[in-house]
């Protein structure tokens, strides 16, 4: 599974993994109770490797934050994004010093780290996105 198949769905919680596409849309398998259903041109579907987080100097991809959460917790899941205000504010600038505090809000950051906890209940394979950076700073 790549990050690039891995999408948001407004409206529905979690995350799903584009399976095909049909005449209409996509048909989406969901990550934590593999469900699959059609979805069309009038949802809002965002994928997840086109999402960034604003910091006070540029825009970091929501891989490199997913990454850095990964290494931090040494494979594991983050903290409950349940937490306090005050805990999650924390934790996320320890993952992501110098990110941008007046236009990331901590309901951003509980889906942030609700989404890293299903992709490593799902097993997903950080290294892929390692190697996307990797790839990505070489060709700059």
């Amino acid at each position: 599974m790549k990050l690039e198949k891995v999408i948001a769905i407004t409206g529905k919680p979690g995350l799903f993994q584009i399976i095909s596409q049909s005449k209409s849309g996509v048909i989406v398998e969901s990550l934590t109770d593999k469900k699959r259903f059609p979805v069309n041109s009038l949802h809002n579907v965002s994928t997840l490797n086109d999402i960034a987080i604003y910091t006070y100097e540029t825009e970091v991809p929501l891989k490199a934050v997913f990454l850095s959460i990964f290494e931090k917790e040494e494979g594991k899941e983050s903290i409950d994004p349940k937490s306090s205000k005050n805990e999650l504010l924390s934790y996320f600038s320890e993952v992501l010093p110098g990110y941008d505090e007046e236009r990331v809000y901590p309901s951003n950051i509980k889906k942030l780290l609700s989404w890293y906890n299903v992709l490593v209940q799902s097993d997903f394979d950080f290294s892929t996105i390692k190697a996307e950076l990797e790839e990505e700073a070489s060709e700059e």
